[in-house]
């Protein structure tokens, strides 16, 4: 059994029809994988270029930002930042002398008080004691000049 059939003129056999469908369909699979893998590559070039272009602006911002971290290790150097911790030491030191000597500055201030008011009233009673010996001396001297 032979098929065979006729197309404008020409006659075509069942045998290529068996073999020219196939080869015709992996053309076509071919064909269509090319321009699929083309426009893969379209894409991904667009891509690139996109990121070509902002890369750019990344550059600028790398180089800002490069130039402020300089900007900042000068400032730490300048500040001697890394002796700071020897310094804050020796200033906690010197805080806790300072607080033991005011507190010691304290006790004095209340013994201070104390006296002042010890010798406040001091002086009232030495007022009253002179003005007594000076009574005393003045009955002595009367007595020296008018005796009894």
């Amino acid at each position: 059994m032979s098929y065979e059939f006729s197309i404008g003129g020409y006659n075509i056999k069942g045998w290529m029809v068996a073999v020219g469908l196939p080869v015709l369909s992996s053309v076509a699979g071919g064909v269509w994988w090319s321009y699929d893998t083309l426009q893969r590559f379209y894409g991904v070039e667009s891509g690139i270029q996109e990121v070509v272009d902002k890369s750019a602006s990344f550059d600028k911002k790398a180089s800002e930002l490069a130039s402020r971290i300089q900007t900042l290790e000068q400032a730490v150097a300048d500040n001697d930042v890394r002796g700071l911790n020897t310094k804050l030491a020796q200033l906690s030191t010197n805080m806790q002398q300072i607080l033991e000597q005011q507190k010691i500055l304290l006790d004095l201030r209340s013994q201070v008080d104390k006296a002042t008011t010890i010798t406040d009233g001091l002086g009232d009673t030495l007022d009253v004691l002179q003005t007594e010996i000076d009574d005393i001396w003045k009955a002595y001297d009367e007595l020296a000049d008018n005796p009894l």
